[in-house]
């Protein structure tokens, strides 16, 4: 074979994704890829740069060995990737859990990119994790590994590199000793290196509520597009955190019935209307909805059956399947987790004619007030919780109202179209940047 015959035999595999990167090594990151794929067609001349997509530009797993109390040594595997940071710095959550994999980090980091493109942030998308069940650790051993994964990941973060945030079993306390141990390494106080800190340490008022601020505020707009009232409107949530939890309080303030919740430990469903502030109390006394007194306690499957006009999915991704599609009896599903619909799921509620507000844009409360705590803590200027709330409930009307003239203006799902605007304006900027060097 002469040497340009075999240069070209070779090309394609220069261009070919790593099998890790491939649509079908199924997971997250392969739903990702196929809704790129779903997108593609609409970009345009941009499409030429689509790879920029289905490549992360950096993944960091690191090895993170801590003492335990017993005096023993336990290594836990941690991640962090950087999907893309064409628009700014990197942006993302850091969850610990015991399922966590390299493919759901890098979609997480994925959607990472999509969402803060969709409501207009200038940030990239990014992810982090801890494959480790936090529970079996005790309050040292937590800080031990918080601080120990930090530093692994510090050669990567920074205020204008890249800026974790909370996530599954990750919270305030998690954050301060991230900033703190960053910031020790560093020499210098780094409030920015963080969001969703506490509020002495830098953090920002109304950033624990803010993702299910979100949740609701484009609810209301869906509903109101539907022409469906919120008051009255029957509501089932599944996961009573901090989204699924705030959520359901707003629509059950705005007149809705929440008819049922369920989480890891139980489903509890009352046709007249759960007492949400009362059941959150049950769930910070118990830790589970499971108990609730004045409700019915299901098996976990029947929640997928349960009447109602929006279902609130806010728990892990995946829970919408193929499987349970076809028996939801909503009319309007928010996405207050990361990717709980899959593909086919998503194909069988629109044939139904059920309207999905995506993850993309539906849980962008978080990162956008995160956004507002990363600006107040550069300007060392805080604002108050009124003027948060305001311009997070403008932000996200605004980017609602630009996706929903997209879905009618081409004709797809809300999903479809919320790809069409971030994609857009993700390889809008790696055009105009060009490639260095």
């Amino acid at each position: 074979m002469s040497q340009a015959s075999s240069h070209t035999a070779a090309s394609p595999a220069a261009h070919a994704l790593p099998s890790y990167l491939q649509a079908d090594h199924l997971g997250p990151w392969g739903i990702y890829l196929q809704q790129v794929d779903r997108v593609t067609p609409y970009l345009g001349h941009l499409a030429r740069w689509v790879e920029t997509l289905k490549r992360p530009k950096r993944i960091l797993i690191v090895d993170v060995p801590i003492h335990l109390d017993d005096g023993s040594v336990a290594h836990f595997e941690g991640y962090r990737v950087q999907h893309n940071t064409s628009r700014g710095p990197g942006k993302g959550g850091v969850r610990f859990h015991q399922d966590v994999t390299l493919s759901e980090v890098m979609a997480l980091s994925a959607w990472m990119s999509i969402k803060n493109a969709a409501v207009n942030v200038p940030y990239g998308g990014a992810k982090g994790g801890i494959r480790v069940d936090p529970k079996t650790l005790s309050s040292g051993e937590l800080e031990r590994l918080t601080r120990r994964y930090t530093s692994e990941i510090g050669i990567i973060i920074g205020p204008s590199k890249d800026i974790p945030a909370p996530d599954v079993n990750t919270n305030e306390q998690i954050m301060a000793w991230m900033m703190d141990t960053y910031s020790m390494n560093e020499g210098a106080t780094a409030t920015g290196v963080v969001t969703g800190k506490p509020v002495d340490l830098g953090g920002s008022l109304g950033r624990r509520e803010a993702t299910g601020r979100g949740v609701y505020t484009v609810g209301v707009e869906a509903a109101r597009h539907l022409k469906l009232e919120v008051r009255g409107a029957r509501v089932a949530v599944q996961g009573f955190g901090n989204v699924g939890s705030i959520a359901a309080k707003l629509f059950a303030e705005a007149g809705a019935r929440v008819v049922a919740v369920q989480d890891h430990a139980g489903t509890v469903y009352s046709e007249a209307g759960l007492d949400v502030p009362a059941l959150m109390f049950h769930v910070k006394q118990t830790g589970s909805v499971a108990g609730f007194a004045g409700a019915q306690a299901l098996v976990a499957d029947a929640f997928w059956d349960v009447p109602c006009d929006i279902l609130i999915p806010a728990a892990l991704e995946g829970q919408i399947t193929r499987a349970n599609a076809g028996r939801i009896q909503a009319r309007l599903v928010i996405e207050g987790a990361n990717g709980p619909t899959t593909p086919e799921a998503d194909d069988i509620l629109r044939d139904r004619g059920v309207l999905v507000v995506p993850d993309v844009i539906a849980n962008a409360g978080g990162v956008t007030v995160s956004y507002f705590e990363w600006v107040q803590d550069f300007s060392s200027f805080f604002w108050s919780e009124e003027e948060i709330n305001a311009r997070l409930v403008r932000i996200m009307q605004e980017a609602f109202a630009a996706v929903w003239s997209v879905a009618q203006d081409k004709q797809v799902s809300l999903r479809t179209a919320t790809f069409i605007v971030a994609c857009t304006r993700i390889l809008h900027a790696r055009e105009m940047r060009g490639l260095y060097p």
